[in-house]
């Protein structure tokens, strides 16, 4: 089953555009690495998609149903948990809280988020504020999780994260795979990125230029659309 279409898109900041024809799609269970340079438009298809930057033009469509115009909470209580670039933590609240204060019922419970990331159940009571750059990635994933989503974004998953903490969240993101979670992510790490998607959508200067299989993405094009 299709779950995410996005057909066409041309989204803007202002009078400046940034998007200027982006297709993707995510099938239910699937994988989608989102590709491109810095500043390509990987980050406002993102926003996009979860009404935080409105699309002026094209459409998307969610488990069948156009959410083109809804706002980012009920596009969120559709089923799209974001983890945006950032982290974004709640600073003030404890580990427990950020997530119980995202939680909506389903299979992901705090338990098993902290079956998950383990770390975050040693440092249930500690605030977000005083959690390593990588805890808190965790804790980001964690949280869009609670929100039981049917598709989870990753916007730069592992950035600035230490490599031992990027093997952890890498290891996550496999787990969430093997258990079918449908899952767009943005990350630079082409040597850990290719292996688990099932699919890339690259992008260049705010369109679609490629999309294939992880195994076409051959060195014409990753030196024409990837390399610096």
């Amino acid at each position: 089953m299709m779950l995410l279409e996005v057909s066409d898109l041309e989204s803007f900041y202002g009078a400046s555009q940034a998007l200027f024809g982006v297709d993707l799609a995510v099938e239910e269970g699937q994988v989608v690495a989102l590709m491109g340079r810095n500043g390509m438009g990987k980050t406002t298809t993102i926003r996009s998609i979860c009404g935080l930057t409105p699309p002026r033009t094209g459409t998307i469509r969610f488990a069948g149903v156009a959410i083109t115009s809804l706002k980012p909470h009920r596009i969120a209580r559709r089923g799209i948990g974001l983890v945006p670039e950032g982290r974004r933590c709640f600073p003030n609240l404890t580990v427990e809280e950020n997530l119980v204060a995202a939680a909506r019922g389903g299979h992901w419970t705090r338990e098993r988020i902290e079956t998950l990331f383990p770390r975050l159940g040693e440092r249930r009571g500690q605030y977000a504020n005083s959690l390593s750059g990588g805890e808190q990635q965790m804790l980001a994933i964690g949280r869009a999780l609670m929100t039981n989503p049917r598709l989870l974004i990753l916007d730069e998953a592992t950035e600035g994260l230490a490599p031992v903490i990027r093997q952890d969240i890498w290891a996550s993101i496999r787990a969430l795979k093997a258990e079918g979670q449908s899952i767009l992510v943005v990350d630079k790490t082409m040597s850990e990125l290719l292996p688990v998607a099932d699919r890339c959508v690259v992008l260049e200067k705010g369109m679609t230029v490629w999309s294939g299989l992880p195994g076409d993405l051959n060195e014409d094009i990753r030196n024409r659309y990837l390399g610096v």
